[in-house]
């Protein structure tokens, strides 16, 4: 039997139980459902969180098993994908270092650390720095598909 075949029919499965806790939800009712999670019961959503917590969990093995198996694979890639974690973490340490860590009070009334919120400013930095590189590429690439025509 193909992988693929394999995985059709465990998607199939997994699609048929759905629907069933879905139409179990259904049957219940939103009051219902609002009444008894106002008490702290969640058993009627309980089934269908879990299941989806049971194909994210799937999914992301599946998903790191076939990449890791690819690249270990593929000596080339590897190096490629080595570098490319290199330079995304050498960003992250430039951000980290422009970045400047203040303790502030949030909302709770607990402190939020000088270190904590450097690394609040490392992210941002971080997501800006990557989103200039991604439009400059984008940029470049239609820059130099238009000189190509």
């Amino acid at each position: 039997m193909k992988v693929q075949n394999i995985v059709k029919i465990i998607s199939a499965l997994i699609g048929i139980i759905a629907a069933t806790f879905l139409l179990s939800i259904i049957r219940t009712g939103d009051e219902t459902i609002k009444m008894e999670a106002s008490i702290g019961d969640y058993s009627s959503v309980t089934a269908l969180v879990e299941l989806a917590r049971i194909v994210l969990f799937l999914t992301v093995g599946v998903t790191l098993v076939f990449t890791l198996r690819g690249l270990f694979s593929d000596s080339k890639k590897l190096k490629k994908a080595l570098i490319s974690i290199g330079l995304f973490f050498v960003i992250i340490i430039i951000s980290f270092v422009l970045s400047e860590g203040v303790e502030t009070p949030t909302k709770d009334g607990e402190v939020l650390s000088a270190v904590a919120s450097r690394w609040v400013g490392a992210g941002i930095r971080t997501f800006y720095i990557l989103s200039f590189i991604a439009i400059a590429l984008m940029i470049f690439s239609g820059v130099s598909k238009l000189i190509k025509k």
